[in-house]
């Protein structure tokens, strides 16, 4: 009997679940635009230590969801979990907005945050559960290209609220309007929409047939098996997760990753999670507000540049996912560190020179363009790929808590280092990171295209 899969059922858990996505990408990326009117509300304008602590209070929850996740969806299943980040998402939206204190500003971002490391852990272990073998890449696909539109959702939401600042005004004429005082509140509240979206149909989806399995309710899981792919589809994936499962008794502990074969490929994870957030990047999302402003662009112009890079983003992340298995990752991740050290040693002379105007703008295009084909997508896959089975969980959480607290430490000291350096020296020692990381892939890690996990770890 063929198996006779529910299309419209799959697409329907699948994209649910990848709202989680859509939300992370959305909460990581809205403070940018509402960044300027915020810091003028809260008056921490001048204050880069202050402001990088805003910026990047949110990863302080993020790196506590993505810890607790793990342990929380084997105990409680996948489904419960996803409600409830999509519940911190809805109360971190509404929060944010109606702060009107720092100090509740910044907890509610933490509390995003906390939703944001969840959601990165869940949606996309979810996709995979429940996706057939022969689908798993591209409905797993579907998560990072949430987030990505996410992104620009937020961005182009930002535009549509803000109205227009007069080039003329000062920080204190822009508190009085409507901007200072209610712009980017429903910024943060346009979220919930979305947020309480996720939070609603999240409790349409059906739990993680393996986890079922794992959970010893194996009537349910076939049940759920059988809606996605049929009977034959339903018993025979089952039985093979359940003897998956039966052989995979051993338990790992940390004292496993002391083996110096294990502990050095657990080290180059480590490396390539770090240099992927050190890279740069991210902080063209978080600080477009500096970053264009030091260009010459006045705020309006700012906040349409914005949305340009998001949709760069967007395009740019399909063509990555079009190349991976035609270039091959290492190939990919070389292109992306080498490219942006040469883009920034312009970026950072063209600062220098204090050029202004579009050709900032297309050097930062073109850097975003870059890390979307290359670094984002390929770090992901490399990092799923390199980890030896027996220890390829526990590897992978350690490689993903050193990707967060990076990306806490580039946000955090982008405004001190921004403000001591300048631009110009600030995105000349991102180059030097580069340089650092293309010789990283270039001595270390094999290619891995087109060969099987046990092969990668024969060969690393």
């Amino acid at each position: 009997m063929k198996n006779s899969f529910n299309y419209k059922y799959l697409a329907f858990i699948v994209l649910i679940s990848a709202l989680g996505g859509l939300l992370f990408g959305y909460d990581w990326v809205v403070i940018g635009g509402a960044k300027r009117f915020y810091e003028i509300y809260f008056d921490i304008r001048g204050m880069p230590a202050l402001q990088g602590w805003v910026m990047s209070s949110a990863l302080v929850g993020c790196l506590l969801g993505a810890i607790s996740a793990g342990t929380i969806s084997d105990k409680l299943g996948r489904k419960k979990p996803l409600i409830f980040a999509a519940a911190l998402f809805t109360l971190s939206a509404i929060g944010t907005g109606a702060s009107n204190s720092l100090t509740l500003f910044i907890s509610y971002r933490i509390i995003g945050g906390l939703g944001i490391g969840m959601a990165s852990v869940l949606s996309p272990i979810y996709i995979a559960e429940v996706s057939p073998a022969n689908m798993r890449g591209r409905f797993v696909a579907i998560n990072q290209l949430t987030i990505v539109i996410g992104i620009l959702l937020a961005q182009i939401i930002n535009l549509t609220i803000a109205q227009d600042v007069p080039v003329d005004y000062n920080d204190s004429q822009i508190l009085d309007s409507w901007n200072g005082q209610n712009a980017w509140r429903w910024m943060f509240w346009a979220e919930t929409l979305f947020a309480g979206l996720f939070f609603l149909l999240a409790f349409f989806i059906p739990e993680s047939p393996r986890w079922l399995v794992k959970a010893k309710q194996g009537s349910l899981a076939t049940s759920v098996l059988t809606k996605i792919g049929g009977g034959e589809y339903g018993k025979t994936t089952y039985q093979s997760i359940k003897e998956t499962l039966a052989r995979d008794t051993s338990k790992i502990d940390f004292k496993y990753l002391k083996n110096p074969k294990i502990k050095r490929i657990v080290f180059i994870g480590m490396i390539l999670a770090i240099l992927q957030q050190w890279c740069g990047i991210n902080v063209i999302f978080n600080y477009a507000d500096e970053i264009f402003t030091q260009a010459g662009y006045g705020i309006n112009d700012m906040l349409f540049n914005i949305v340009a890079t998001g949709s760069v983003n967007l395009l740019f992340t399909l063509v990555g996912m079009a190349l991976i298995d035609r270039w091959g990752r290492r190939v990919l991740l070389l292109v992306g560190f080498g490219g942006l050290s040469i883009i920034y040693l312009f970026f950072g002379l063209f600062y220098q020179l204090e050029l202004k105007g579009f050709i900032m703008l297309a050097s930062v295009l073109m850097g975003i363009s870059l890390y979307a084909m290359t670094l984002a997508p390929t770090t992901w896959v490399v990092l799923s790929e390199i980890f030896p089975n027996k220890v390829r969980g526990l590897a992978m959480s350690i490689a993903t808590m050193a990707l967060w607290s990076a990306c806490f430490i580039l946000t955090y000291t982008f405004p001190i280092l921004n403000n001591w350096a300048g631009a110009s020296g600030t995105f000349w020692a991102f180059g030097v990171i580069c340089i650092a990381g293309f010789i990283f892939i270039r001595k270390v890690l094999p290619e891995t295209k087109g060969k099987s996990l046990e092969e990668i770890e024969k060969e690393l």
